[in-house]
């Protein structure tokens, strides 16, 4: 199927950011944006779960419960993200590698669920991972579910209000290339965030 002219640059913008995120996480290199490689270690399972302040957000075993400000812990398994039901927390507690890397992980693979799957997973079905690599590999497995569901639009599902029914954000009344353009603004946002605290950690322990 050929992809859809307006979908394109939104796709290479996509596909370059996933790269760079990834690349920034694992290693050996990562692209520094002017097409220079520069050396980066993969980040190890303290980095991940490392809160650079007191009162992070992160993801923690289910069995020592939420963090401070938080209520609930999301996602399966034995361990759980940080969150709270409306009205979240003013200001927004700084959030770890791990609670950004989850986010953004069940972001991607419950609006492929609910773009093209059969719309019934939720949060609490997403893996909240404690340790990177499993962490990495949900997340690369959930932006790959994303960019399938991308490929299967065709110019007339791009105007559709409501394409996705992500029921965890305005999708439903939106165009599915706004929701596009959301999640794009949201790995590079996002995937920014995590670089800083990749820096911040080496210049810790450097």
């Amino acid at each position: 199927m050929t992809t859809v002219p307006r979908l394109v640059p939104l796709l290479e913008q996509y596909d370059f950011a996933r790269k760079r995120l990834i690349d920034r996480l694992t290693g050996p290199v990562v692209n520094s944006g002017n097409g220079m490689d520069v050396a980066v270690s993969a980040m190890t399972d303290d980095e991940y779960l490392w809160e650079p302040v007191p009162g992070c957000w992160s993801v923690r075993r289910r069995a020592d419960g939420p963090g401070l400000q938080a209520t609930l812990l999301v996602g399966a398994g034995d361990w759980g993200r940080d969150a709270t039901p409306p009205p979240h927390p003013e200001p927004a507690p700084l959030t770890t590698i791990a609670w950004r890397l989850s986010h953004l992980g069940e972001q991607l693979a419950l609006r492929a669920e609910y773009t093209v799957g059969d719309r019934k997973l939720t949060r609490d079905d997403y893996p909240a991972n404690g340790d990177a690599a499993s962490a990495i590999a949900a997340f690369d497995a959930a932006a790959e579910a994303w960019r399938e569901a991308l490929l299967a639009a065709d110019d007339a599902a791009l105007d559709t209000v409501g394409l996705s029914t992500y029921p965890y954000g305005s999708d439903s009344e939106n165009p599915f290339l706004d929701i596009v353009w959301w999640v794009n603004q949201e790995l590079l946002h996002h995937g920014a965030e995590i670089a800083l605290l990749r820096d911040l950690y080496r210049a810790r322990t450097s």
